[in-house]
């Protein structure tokens, strides 16, 4: 992921081995990573389990928030891919229980379709 991405927002792709450095203590034995990106410091990790959000926050990021939504919270997501003037992929998730949707975007080299095709695996096999 570039700077340029970064300063915008923008989430790229990481491999599961460097997610899995920074999440195998709050991962469950029988868990595993199946998709990352990183966005600065925050991650975005789908498992075969749940979605986890990570927030790192401070200057230093000792603090770490870690939100854990089982896919079986998740009521309904939209994806938007990148276009010619729109440089972002954007992810939707309503989550059961909560009014407003979380959003995510993601840089135009991330495969939206990926996510977006392990989600609804997980979303429709509840």
């Amino acid at each position: 992921m570039g700077l340029f991405d970064a300063l915008l927002g923008n989430a790229g792709e990481m491999t599961n081995a460097e997610a899995m450095e920074d999440l195998a203590t709050i991962l469950n034995p029988s868990e595993s990573i199946e998709l990352a990106y990183k966005l600065v410091r925050d991650m975005v990790v789908l498992t075969n389990h749940r979605l986890i959000l990570i927030d790192k926050q401070g200057l230093t990021g000792r603090k770490v928030e870690y939100r854990s939504i089982p896919y079986k919270s998740i009521t309904m997501f939209t994806v938007e891919s990148a276009g010619h003037f729109d440089l972002d992929a954007e992810l939707k998730i309503w989550i059961s229980g909560q009014p407003e949707s979380m959003q995510m975007e993601f840089n135009s080299k991330t495969n939206i379709y990926t996510l977006q095709a392990i989600l609804a695996a997980k979303v429709a096999g509840r």
